[in-house]
C-alpha cells in the first residue's frame, strides 16, 4: 500500500497523523497563500487547502494527497501568522475575553477525485493583562501559528473554553479526516 501524502509541513498535523497509526509522507506544496480581500473564512481554508492537495496531487498522481490549512476568524477578520511583536499583540489583545472561530480546511485527491470540508470551533479566550500578552509573546509560540497563539501549547493557559473540535484548533479535524479518508477509499 501507497502511504499517504501530507501536502503541509506542520508539525502539529504530523503529529495527529502519527498518533493514527497513519502511514504518510511528507511533500509541502509551494503554491501562493495569497488570498482575495474580503474572503469569508470558510471559502479561504477550502481554497488553501485544495490549492496545497492539487499542487502535490500533480506530482503524485497514483496517491491520496491530503491538504489542510487553518485559520483563526473574529468577525471574519482572518487573522493570518503575525510577521512581529506588535502584530501578535494586536492579535491577542483582539481575542482577549472574546470569541473566535478557528476554520480548518482539508481536501483529499485521491484517483482523480477531489473531496473537500472544513471544521469550525469556536473558541473563547480569557480577559488577557497585558502581563499575560508579553509573558505569551516571550515564548516565541505566536509567531508560527494562525491568529498568534497555540492551543496545544503555552497558549492553552489563554483559552477559557471551546465548542467544537479541539483536533481541527490544532490544525487538523481527525474523525472528519479519518472518515472522509475512508470514504475516498483510503485503508485506514
Amino acid at each position: 500500500m501507497k502511504p499517504l501524502i501530507l501536502a503541509s509541513g506542520s508539525p502539529r498535523r504530523s503529529e495527529l497523523l502519527k498518533q493514527m497509526n497513519i502511514p504518510f509522507e511528507i511533500h509541502k506544496s509551494g503554491v501562493s497563500e495569497d488570498l482575495p480581500p474580503q474572503i469569508y473564512p470558510q471559502d479561504a481554508v477550502i481554497e488553501l487547502s485544495s490549492r496545497k492537495a492539487l499542487d502535490v496531487a500533480a506530482k503524485f498522481p497514483d496517491y491520496f494527497v491530503l491538504g489542510a490549512d487553518t485559520v483563526v476568524s473574529i468577525q471574519n477578520e482572518i487573522l493570518g501568522k503575525p510577521h512581529n511583536q506588535d502584530e501578535a499583540i494586536s492579535m491577542l489583545k483582539k481575542l482577549s475575553a472574546a470569541t473566535h472561530q478557528v476554520y480548518t480546511g482539508v481536501t483529499i485527491v485521491a484517483e482523480g477525485s477531489v473531496h473537500s470540508f472544513y471544521d469550525v470551533t469556536d473558541v473563547t479566550f480569557w480577559e488577557l493583562s497585558e502581563q499575560d500578552i508579553n509573558t505569551y509573546i516571550e515564548s516565541r509560540e505566536p509567531f508560527d501559528k494562525a491568529g498568534g497563539y497555540g492551543i496545544q501549547g503555552k497558549g492553552a493557559y489563554l483559552v477559557k473554553e471551546i465548542k467544537g473540535d479541539y483536533y481541527s484548533v490544532m490544525g487538523l479535524p481527525l474523525s472528519k479526516t479519518i472518515r472522509a479518508l475512508k470514504k475516498c477509499g483510503f485503508p485506514v
